[in-house]
């Protein structure tokens, strides 16, 4: 009798957390306000590329599928990233890989004032120079946002811009 009351509890307790997704939680939704088809613009409002933003894996994971309206000697620059939150570390994390063999990660992320914030890990820039990442990602409104990327050399202390697009949210037919 004691067992089969320990397996019904057993049983119930595991098809709770089962049947409860995950990431439903309210820190999984911060980044949502990416969500869609946009197209992206730097800051001389030329066309950058188009970026749509899906989720995978029953919502835990934001995917970016990047393509750039520039063409370099014969490559149009494409890649992906894959955001997700980190509920062990409580931090927003991205790993970006593109079809030219570079990749970037970002395992600091924070959410606030709106904004996506994150930062790398120091990385050898060159012979004798360290780097650090920094990319944002403001929530303007539901149909634009800020993606500002920054790269400092001196340990965070000055930064300086490696692009600053503005994302407009495609218009649905």
């Amino acid at each position: 009798m004691r067992k089969s009351l320990l397996f019904a509890i057993m049983f119930c307790i595991m098809f709770t957390a089962i049947s409860q997704k995950p990431c439903s939680r309210p820190e999984y939704r911060q980044f949502d306000f990416w969500l869609g088809q946009w197209e992206a613009f730097n800051t001389n409002g030329q066309k950058a590329g188009d970026s749509k933003i899906t989720l995978l894996l029953d919502s835990c994971v934001i995917l970016e599928e990047w393509t750039s309206t520039i063409v370099n000697r014969g490559i149009r620059y494409a890649g992906k990233s894959f955001n997700t939150y980190n509920a062990g570390t409580k931090q927003w994390q991205q790993t970006w890989v593109d079809n030219v063999g570079g990749s970037n990660e970002y395992l600091i992320g924070k959410f606030e004032n709106n904004k996506i914030i994150y930062s790398s890990s120091p990385f050898p820039f060159s012979k004798d120079t360290m780097a650090i990442r920094k990319m944002t990602f403001t929530n303007i409104n539901p149909v634009k946002l800020r993606q500002h990327g920054e790269i400092s050399k001196d340990n965070g202390v000055s930064w300086t811009t490696e692009y600053d697009l503005e994302y407009r949210r495609k218009k649905v037919d």
